[in-house]
C-alpha cells in the first residue's frame, strides 16, 4: 500500500485533474455548450491532460530527488516509497498514454502536447536550475492546456485570455514555492529569485503576479467572452489571490509560503470552475 501510495502521491492528482480539466474548459471556453456533445473527445482531452501532468511531476520528482532529501524527505522518493527507477518508468508509461490519447484527437493536438512534454523535460534536467526562466517555462505548460482546448474547437482567440491568467497566477506560485524550497535549493546550486534576492524580494515578485493574475481575470467578463456565472468563482478566485499576497509580503517565511502555494492552488481551481461556468451557462 505504501508503494501505491507513493505512486499516486508522485503524480500530485489535484495538478493532474485540474489540468485535465483546464483543457475541457478551455474547448467550453470557445465551443460554449456545444463541446458536451462529443464525450469522446472530452475523455480523450482529460486523459491527455492528466497523463502529461502526471508525467511532468514524475520526472521533476526524480531529478529533485536530492533536493527533497533535504526541502522535503516526506515525499515519495526521498521517503523510500518510491524509486528512482519507477518514477522514470512511471513518467514514460504516463507520456505514452498521454500522447497517444492527444494523437487520437488530432495531429495539431499532439504536437501540442509534445511541444508540451518537451518543455517539462527540458525544466526538470535543466531549466528548474536556472531560477526565474525556469519558473516561467512550469508556467508555459500550465497555460499550454487552454490553448488545447481552443484548438480542439478550432477557436484560439478567447482562450488566450485564460491561458494568461493561469500563466499569471502560477508564476506567483512557483516564485513562492522557492522561497519554501530556498535551503535546498542554495545546496543543489538551484537560483530561484528566494535564493538570488533573498525571501523578501521573491515576495514581492510573487505578489507582483497575484495581482497581474487578478487584474486580467476582468478582461474575459468586459469582453463578453463568459456569462454572469463566472463572476462570483473569480471574485473568490481574486480575493484569494490578493490576500496572499498582502500575507506573503507581511510575513514571507517558510511556513507562510508553503500555506500561500497550497492555497494558490486551490484558487486556480475555483477560478477554473468558473471558467467553466462563465462559458456553459
Amino acid at each position: 500500500m505504501d508503494k501505491l501510495g507513493g505512486l499516486v502521491e508522485i503524480v500530485r492528482p489535484v495538478n493532474s485533474v485540474m489540468l485535465g480539466l483546464a483543457i475541457i474548459v478551455g474547448a467550453a471556453v470557445t465551443g460554449g455548450a456545444s463541446i458536451l456533445g462529443s464525450p469522446p473527445t472530452l475523455l480523450l482531452s482529460f486523459v491527455t491532460g492528466f497523463c502529461m501532468t502526471g508525467a511532468a511531476m514524475a520526472i521533476n520528482d526524480y531529478y529533485d530527488r536530492e533536493i527533497d532529501a533535504v526541502n522535503e524527505p516526506g515525499r515519495p522518493i526521498p521517503s523510500g516509497r518510491v524509486t528512482p527507477v519507477e518514477a522514470v518508468a512511471l513518467t514514460a508509461a504516463l507520456s505514452v498514454v498521454g500522447l497517444g490519447a492527444s494523437y487520437m484527437i488530432s495531429l495539431n493536438a499532439m504536437l501540442v502536447a509534445a511541444l508540451s512534454w518537451v518543455v517539462m523535460m527540458l525544466y526538470s534536467a535543466w531549466g528548474k536550475r536556472t531560477g526565474f526562466p525556469g519558473n516561467l517555462m512550469v508556467s508555459a505548460c500550465i497555460s499550454l492546456p487552454f490553448i488545447f482546448g481552443g484548438l480542439i474547437t478550432g477557436s484560439m482567440y478567447p482562450s488566450l485570455y485564460f491561458s494568461l491568467m493561469a500563466f499569471l497566477s502560477n508564476t506567483g506560485r512557483e516564485v513562492t514555492k522557492g522561497i519554501v524550497d530556498v535551503e535546498g535549493d542554495r545546496g543543489a546550486g538551484v537560483n530561484t529569485v528566494a535564493v538570488s534576492k533573498g525571501p523578501r524580494t521573491a515576495s514581492v515578485v510573487a505578489s507582483a503576479f497575484y495581482v497581474a493574475a487578478a487584474a486580467s481575470s476582468l478582461v474575459p467578463y468586459a469582453l463578453r467572452l463568459v456569462s454572469a456565472w463566472y463572476l462570483p468563482f473569480v471574485a473568490v478566485t481574486d480575493l484569494g489571490l490578493l490576500h496572499s499576497a498582502y500575507s506573503l509580503i507581511m510575513k514571507p517565511t517558510r511556513e507562510k509560503s508553503r500555506a500561500v502555494k497550497n492555497r494558490v492552488l486551490y484558487l486556480m481551481l475555483v477560478g477554473l470552475v468558473g471558467f467553466a461556468a462563465g462559458s456553459l451557462l
